[in-house]
């Protein structure tokens, strides 16, 4: 499993970023319905930034997936952490 931090650029106009947003929440959509996509969220403590937990065959298709969403890959910065779940609890 993959934990992505994803923070969009501070010198990004807030018109380039409402209207790539869109596209942004169709992208982590799709891949959500997929499975690939376990968890999304925003920062609660930092505008433009969430969390990804994906869940992929390999490195490599995690690569290929991020390099779909519309930030990528001058508008944002992902940061990657592969682990290893080791307890999983009851949220919501």
């Amino acid at each position: 499993m993959y934990l992505i931090n994803i923070t969009v650029n501070g010198d990004i106009t807030a018109v380039q970023h409402e209207a790539l947003f869109t596209r942004h929440v169709s992208w982590f959509q799709q891949y959500f319905n997929a499975g690939k996509f376990v968890l999304i969220g925003p920062y609660s403590d930092r505008e433009r930034a969430g969390v990804i937990i994906a869940q992929t065959e390999s490195r490599e298709e995690l690569d290929a997936i991020l390099s779909e969403d519309a930030y990528h890959p001058n508008l944002a910065e992902y940061e990657i952490r592969e682990f290893i779940p080791k307890m999983v609890g009851n949220w919501q």
